[in-house]
């Protein structure tokens, strides 16, 4: 049941998309078909993706009041989760659209990464038909030589560093630097609890990212590569649209 819900959901709709787009690129460039293949998977997130970035946006913004609530209602949990959630609605903010956008591109990669090589570690240019849909063509040339320069059916550090790298500048814009405490402030394990996730977001997660993309094959790397040079993109109109909504008059 799992695995059949797996493979229609994710494995299926993934590998025929490589393998059409395969058949369209030029020479058969499995690079330029997981490029086209990222950008497509982003388009189709990209509202809960656009959600997701606004949301923590907004959840940066609602910080005061939300603490202002945690502490006025500190020995009284069901006004405390009333008034937080009516908050959330107040300000338009899903908390949970970030975790999941995350689930979601989770299962992606892992299909992009099974399209490219099979159980027994057999990689394309084989073309599996069974699999194919019926409108669905079997490229006559396939190439895992990306733009005739590099080898993607292999590791490549360039292109690892590169995922990890973008992934930095990715959180760096997303996720920013928690304000420090102020002189004779007390410690607050809320505090304390969110500068070590600052930390990990910018530092451990590229790390992860980099050396994930690199076990795995330059495929994965490149997935990560567009993933997150889209990501950066997003960010940047979302702060755009925000910065026009607050100075339109209303």
């Amino acid at each position: 049941m799992i695995s059949s819900i797996w493979h229609e959901l994710f494995f299926n709709p993934i590998y025929n998309g490589l393998v059409f787009l395969i058949d369209v690129v030029p020479r058969g460039d499995v690079g330029l078909a997981i490029i086209l293949l990222t950008v497509c998977v982003k388009f189709a997130l990209l509202p809960l993706s656009i959600k997701a970035a606004r949301t923590q946006r907004g959840m940066r913004e609602i910080e005061p009041r939300l603490n202002e609530i945690k502490e006025r209602y500190k020995d009284d949990r069901e006004t405390l989760a009333r008034e937080t959630f009516a908050l959330y609605k107040e300000a338009g903010v899903n908390p949970f659209a970030s975790i999941a956008l995350l689930f979601i591109q989770i299962p992606v990669v892992i299909a992009l990464y099974l399209s490219v090589y099979t159980r027994n570690g057999i990689h394309l240019p084989a073309i599996n038909t069974a699999l194919l849909y019926s409108f669905v063509s079997a490229p006559h040339t396939t190439s895992m030589l990306f733009l005739d320069l590099v080898n993607i059916a292999t590791k490549n550090i360039f292109l690892a560093a590169l995922a990890g790298a973008t992934q930095f500048f990715q959180v760096y814009l997303t996720f920013p630097k928690p304000p420090a405490k102020k002189e004779g402030e007390k410690p607050s394990l809320k505090d304390d609890f969110a500068h070590s996730m600052h930390l990990q977001m910018r530092y451990v997660m590229p790390l992860l990212i980099f050396f994930f993309a690199y076990s795995a094959s330059a495929t994965v790397a490149l997935y990560f590569i567009v993933s997150n040079i889209m990501g950066i993109v997003q960010e940047y109109i979302v702060r755009a649209l925000h910065k026009q909504s607050t100075e339109t008059p209303h």
